[in-house]
């Protein structure tokens, strides 16, 4: 199991250049191996098709392919790592409105609606694509084993109002266990003593957990 604690990305950059991130390295790091960030906690897991991409960038990196791999990876990590036989997981759309039927982006009709359906034909309980706004407004996350963003903040801006600094982030799909605590370094409050060790603590018990879980799951089968 790796415990990764928050770094600071420009610092690093200043020697390693092309460093966008723990997820990205870790990647490269184990055979450039599709991966997932999976932010939990006891009451909510949500994910992200793309990671620490500009906002700009997010629609052309955009592609059916991606989706469906982010997908299939949440679907694995949830039954082998969280032992859920059969995870329901929600898919959010990329444009406000869920795109409102392609009057404001046709992402979702052309890209995630078609993903979505192809899971669910071959009984899997994917649905979506939901609004975001309404989504987590309405409390519909309470109904789901997992939730998929589409980019960063649409996930993690939710996630962190409801558990910052206990929440952990787990980076699903790869061979090794990878966890870290869902807050960055913290200089705000450097110095004075008033620092929590909660999300570290939330780290370690959750890679435990998934260490146990997966090898329940290889003994069973």
């Amino acid at each position: 199991m790796l415990l990764t604690l928050p770094l600071n990305k420009d610092n690093i950059n200043k020697v390693k250049h092309d460093f966008i991130g723990h997820t990205e390295y870790f990647s490269k790091s184990f055979d450039n191996a599709d991966n997932l960030m999976l932010l939990c906690n006891e009451n909510l897991r949500i994910a992200t098709v793309t990671n620490h991409v500009s906002i700009s960038r997010v629609a052309s990196k955009f592609n059916r392919t991606l989706v469906e791999k982010k997908i299939q990876i949440l679907l694995e990590t949830l039954l082998k790592d969280f032992l859920i036989s059969r995870p329901r997981i929600a898919v959010l759309g990329l444009n406000p409105h869920a795109g409102d039927n392609g009057l404001i982006g046709e992402e979702e009709k052309n890209i995630i609606t078609p993903v979505v359906h192809n899971f669910f034909m071959k009984g899997h309980l994917v649905y979506g694509p939901y609004s975001a706004d309404g989504f987590f407004g309405a409390g519909q996350y309470r109904n789901f084993d997992a939730i998929l963003g589409m980019y960063h903040d649409q996930s993690l801006i939710p996630f962190k109002l409801m558990s910052f600094g206990k929440g952990v982030n787990y980076t699903a799909g790869m061979s090794v266990i990878r966890v870290s605590p869902d807050h960055g370094v913290g200089y705000d409050i450097s110095g004075q003593n008033i620092a929590s060790s909660s999300s570290v603590l939330s780290a370690i018990a959750l890679g435990v957990k998934i260490y146990h879980n997966r090898s329940a799951y290889l003994d069973k089968g």
